[in-house]
């Protein structure tokens, strides 16, 4: 076992770990690009060992925010209400195209780039967003929100499906748009809790068709699990007016990288 183990995806685990427990974004914004840009791994295994990492790890980061009480189990029963099916209706589209070739891997690197384009901005202004909704209508009937987060859980299990991209950053952001009451610890508690069956069906599905390199998948989990932990336990105290703007810019040079 030893003789497989890589100093380099173990770092890089623990990075993007950390940055999922303390923001809930980062498992498949900054762990693709990182494979597929730093490590040269083909996008569509990119895209299924992440996935995989992603359930690993985000079942760790849920199990502290559980404890600290920071998961609204309603929200992630509506969003996995969309996503769950979505999620296997689209890997049932994946295996009916087989093997991925050039211009497969070409276009998921661009659908990729733009998926982290978009995740970037909404990192940015995910507070703004906030504010403006809870100025909006700050006592908003949460069930009006039922049949939205449902179609938000479906649009996320398609998107993270093919890209491994949107449930934390776009999923924050919407969020916060359709609960602006709730705290904002709470809203990423709750995502990253929606995250682990979504990122598990999608990750499975994936293996199943072949899109997972295994040892790859255990080297990142030896770094990402002592760092997702770190991460959420430092969730609530975290600077966020810096990390914001610093993770914001690393996905916005990822997709001009992955688009150029």
């Amino acid at each position: 076992m030893l003789e497989h183990f890589d100093l380099l995806h173990a770092v890089a685990g623990l990075m993007v770990g950390f940055f999922v427990g303390l923001t809930g974004v980062g498992g498949g914004s900054l762990m693709t690009p990182l494979l597929v840009l730093l490590f040269g791994i083909a996008p569509a295994t990119a895209v299924g060992t992440d996935l995989l990492f992603a359930a690993s790890t985000k079942i760790a980061g849920s199990a502290v925010h559980g404890w600290k009480a920071t998961v609204d189990w309603r929200i992630v029963r509506r969003l996995a209400t969309g996503s769950v099916p979505a999620a296997a209706i689209t890997l049932i589209g994946v295996s009916y195209f087989g093997k991925v070739d050039g211009h497969t891997s070409k276009t998921i690197m661009t659908v990729l780039g733009v998926m982290l384009v978009i995740t970037s901005v909404a990192t940015l202004f995910q507070k703004q967003l906030a504010v403006y909704a809870k100025k909006r209508d700050p006592r908003i009937d949460e069930r009006e929100a039922l049949i939205p987060t449902i179609v938000l859980g479906a649009l996320l299990g398609t998107a993270v499906t093919i890209t491994s991209v949107g449930a934390g950053a776009l999923g924050v952001t919407a969020l916060l748009m359709l609960y602006p009451g709730l705290r904002v610890a709470r809203i990423v508690g709750s995502d990253i809790a929606h995250a682990v069956p979504l990122t598990l069906v999608a990750g499975l599905g994936h293996w199943y068709i072949g899109n997972v390199d295994l040892m790859l998948l255990l080297n990142l989990l030896i770094g990402s699990i002592p760092g997702v932990i770190a991460g959420s336990l430092l969730s609530t105290r975290s600077p966020d007016h810096f990390l914001r703007p610093a993770l914001a810019a690393v996905l916005m040079f990822s997709g001009y990288k992955l688009l150029s």
